[in-house]
C-alpha cells in the first residue's frame, strides 16, 4: 500500500486542532476551528474523493482516542465522511493500548518504523494518515511516505503545534497537484522523491 499524510495546516505550519476550539487544547492551545470558517464545496467534494482512495487509516494514539470519541456519535446521514471513517479498517501506533475501542482496529506495537513498514507492504491502495503529526513527521523523515496532501487554510495562528517541526532528516518533494478554493484553501498533493538534495551555488549551501 501507498502511505499518504493528509493533514490541514495554517499558513504558518500549524496542524493543531483545525476542526473546533475544544478539538485538541494540550499544551495549553486555545485556537483551534481556524479551518472551519474556510470550508467549502469544492473542498468537501476533492478530501471526499481522497477518503474514497483509501484501504485503511492509520493513527498515533492521541489523534485516534480522538477520533474514536467524535466519529462514532455522528449520525448525519448526509455527512460526506461518517460511514467511510467508522467501516474502515484502524490501525493505531501505541504503546499504551492493548485494543481499540473504534471497530475495527488493529493496534501496532514495537517499533512503528518496522510496524508501519510490514504494514505498507501489503497489496492494497492507500494507508491514509489523518492528523496524528508527529507520526506522520516520523514516517515522513523515515521514508515511508509516498505522498504528502496538505490543505492549507489562509489564517496564522502564531501557536499551536506544528506539521514539519524540525524533521530529523531531509525529505524532497515533488508538487503534483495543486487547487485554490473559492474560500482561499490551498489544495496541495506532493509525492515523495526521496532525501532532499544539496548542491552548491555561489559558494553558498541550497536545497534545490
Amino acid at each position: 500500500m501507498k502511505i499518504v499524510l493528509t493533514e490541514f495546516v495554517t499558513l504558518d505550519g500549524v496542524s493543531q486542532g483545525p476542526g473546533s476550539p475544544a478539538e485538541d487544547t494540550s499544551d495549553g492551545f486555545t485556537r483551534g476551528g481556524w479551518l472551519v470558517p474556510h470550508l467549502d464545496e469544492l473542498f468537501v467534494r476533492r478530501t471526499s474523493e481522497w477518503l474514497d482512495l483509501a484501504d485503511g487509516l492509520l493513527f498515533g494514539r492521541r489523534t485516534y482516542e480522538a477520533f474514536a470519541r467524535d466519529w462514532p456519535q455522528i449520525t448525519d446521514p448526509d455527512d460526506p465522511y461518517t460511514g467511510r471513517m467508522n467501516s474502515l479498517p484502524k490501525y493505531v501506533v501505541t504503546s499504551t493500548l492493548t485494543e481499540g475501542s473504534w471497530h475495527p482496529t488493529t493496534v501496532l506495537r514495537g517499533d512503528p518504523i518496522q510496524t508501519v513498514g510490514e504494514l505498507k507492504a501489503r497489496p492494497g491502495r492507500e494507508l491514509q494518515i489523518h492528523g496524528s503529526a508527529r507520526l506522520g513527521n516520523a514516517l515522513l523523515a523515515a521514508g515511508l511516505v509516498d505522498t504528502l496532501r496538505l490543505v492549507v487554510a489562509p489564517t496564522v495562528t502564531g501557536s499551536g503545534r506544528r506539521l514539519l517541526d524540525h524533521p530529523s532528516s531531509p525529505v524532497g518533494l515533488r508538487l503534483a497537484g495543486h487547487e485554490v478554493t473559492a474560500n482561499g484553501l490551498l489544495l496541495l498533493q506532493y509525492e515523495a522523491t526521496g532525501a532532499a538534495p544539496v548542491a552548491e551555488y555561489e559558494g553558498v549551501t541550497a536545497l534545490v
